[in-house]
């Protein structure tokens, strides 16, 4: 353990992001994973018989060894994120299918559509038709830039013409957002404001919305306005896709990547002191906040101790698994030919259930989020059973099992589901972190998504990714604490790593270069 030169506590994206960027720069590298196996998030696992419960008369085993997407399975950030198209997934072997249908967001009157196409979706819409255009419109034709511009550290966002440094090879300025970009941003940040905002908000308001939601912040919020814009225009352009093999497929390649440049990642290897680490190695935290101030907080500078336990946590989320003898049966069928589904009502629906968490308290109709891979990954059914995920919001820390409220929610627009209904299996929010310790609370978003927070995540600083030096060895935050926030890119780590890299004096080698079987 000596013998290295940086040690990465966390294996999910992030953490695998920070090994594969810091190897290819020539730097030894071990990685430490608390649970028994790789990939944080990310994982594809059995259902294993904890929680499950099962109807009469159907095997239980068959039913335990189902696969499912422990955490994150629709990654239409895969295909944005500077780090992973630097990295190449699909020459890495990793199959990424786009549903023609990005998402559906089911309403009383019938559903409405997010086509990867942009046109029909604009078609779909009727007279809020110009809307949805003049809004996703400028910013479909360059989904890289944009990427880039919130994908980024976030200060970006902010200056007037910051330069970015090349995922692809670090070496100097990248894809920089240009003023025009930012003018658009701009533009479409207030046209979709005012569809979120609209006294009597209509289908593209609702369409909107279900995206936005997914920041788990306020509607009328920047943050949840900049996740809109992003993964709407990502919906667009290039789709919300889903692995073949589950999310553990991305895991995988870039494990591999890592096993031909020995790395060695090392599972059941909880870290929860400083003492735990090895001596002399720089250290990448892709932690929970707490669980980095739990390491090493008293170490720190008093002024970065104080930012990091001022930082709050956000709302929770509580994980449904739905084991079902055939596919959801949606009033609407195009319903599910969709990739993902939100069952989240009208805007204002949405915004009584998320007042509702935000004091606490569980949303009558919930905010739910649903997929089933099975039509695009028909390997994932076997003997005729499927599992169907979903998430539900709820406050943070809820032990509440919400599978009743989630059927229910469903079942408003599936009357049928219950006769669907094989098994099922809660994991209320405040378990989620028995299988990642980063998702305190259930909170998946690794913090309260506030637009301060999102510019000063985890604190205010020139390099927000620095912690500072410990014993003489530099100690950083790559995780979904830190810039450019939650989600499955491998940004986080990537960008604590380039700022490693920056502090030792080493220069970033392409990660898309083919591998020799030898760390260089």
């Amino acid at each position: 353990m000596s013998e290295v030169d940086v040690v990465v506590v966390g294996s999910g994206p992030n953490g695998l992001a920070a090994a594969v960027t810091l190897v290819r720069a020539g730097l030894r590298v071990r990685v430490l994973e608390a649970e028994d196996t790789a990939g944080g998030g990310a994982r594809t696992l059995p259902l294993g018989r904890d929680g499950l419960v099962v109807r009469p008369g159907f095997d239980v085993e068959q039913v335990a060894a189902l696969p499912h997407d422990v955490c994150s399975a629709v990654h239409p950030l895969a295909l944005a994120s500077p780090f992973l198209r630097a990295f190449d997934l699909a020459a890495h072997g990793v199959r990424l299918l786009s549903p023609d249908i990005s998402y559906a967001h089911p309403l009383p009157g019938g559903a409405v559509l997010a086509h990867r196409s942009l046109d029909a979706t604009v078609a779909s819409l009727g007279r809020e038709c110009g809307a949805w255009r003049r809004t996703f419109g400028p910013l479909v034709d360059r989904p890289d830039v944009l990427a880039s511009l919130l994908l980024g550290d976030r200060r970006t966002l902010l200056a007037g013409g910051s330069r970015t440094r090349s995922a692809r090879t670090g070496r100097g300025p990248g894809v920089t957002p240009p003023a025009s970009t930012r003018d658009r941003l701009r533009v479409a940040a207030a046209l979709a404001d005012g569809l979120l905002r609209a006294p009597r908000s209509g289908r593209a308001g609702a369409l909107l919305a279900g995206v936005a939601v997914h920041a788990m912040a306020p509607l009328s919020s920047p943050s949840a306005t900049g996740t809109g814009l992003l993964l709407g225009a990502l919906g667009h352009a290039g789709g919300w896709p889903v692995p073949v093999g589950g999310s553990r497929a991305i895991v995988d390649a870039l494990l591999a990547d890592l096993h031909a440049h020995r790395v060695r990642v090392e599972t059941g290897r909880r870290v929860t002191s400083w003492g735990d680490l090895p001596s002399g190695a720089d250290v990448v935290l892709t932690t929970s906040v707490p669980r980095a101030l739990g390491i090493v907080g008293h170490r720190l500078p008093r002024h970065v101790r104080a930012a990091l336990r001022r930082f709050r946590g956000g709302p929770g989320a509580a994980a449904v698994q739905l084991v079902l003898d055939g596919p959801v049966p949606w009033a609407d069928a195009r319903v599910g030919t969709a990739g993902t589904v939100h069952v989240a009502g009208t805007v204002d629906d949405m915004r009584r259930a998320q007042a509702a968490v935000r004091v606490g308290r569980h949303a009558e109709r919930p905010v739910v989020l649903l997929g089933d891979p099975t039509p695009w990954d028909p390997a994932r059914e076997r003997h005729g059973l499927r599992v169907v995920w979903a998430y539900a919001h709820v406050p943070a820390s809820s032990g509440r099992d919400v599978t009743e409220d989630v059927l229910t929610h469903v079942a408003r627009y599936a009357p049928d589901v219950r006769d669907r209904v094989v098994a099922t299996r809660c994991v209320p929010a405040s378990r989620m972190s028995a299988h990642d310790e980063n998702l305190v609370g259930g909170d998946i978003a690794a913090g309260a998504v506030t637009a301060w927070q999102m510019l000063a995540r985890p604190r205010l600083a020139a390099d927000p990714h620095h912690l500072g030096e410990v014993d003489g060895r530099h100690v950083l935050l790559g995780s979904s604490a830190a810039p450019p926030g939650p989600g499955v890119h491998g940004m986080s780590g990537h960008l604590a790593a380039l700022s490693l890299l920056r502090r030792r004096g080493r220069r970033p080698g392409p990660l898309a270069a083919p591998t020799d079987g030898r760390a260089r």
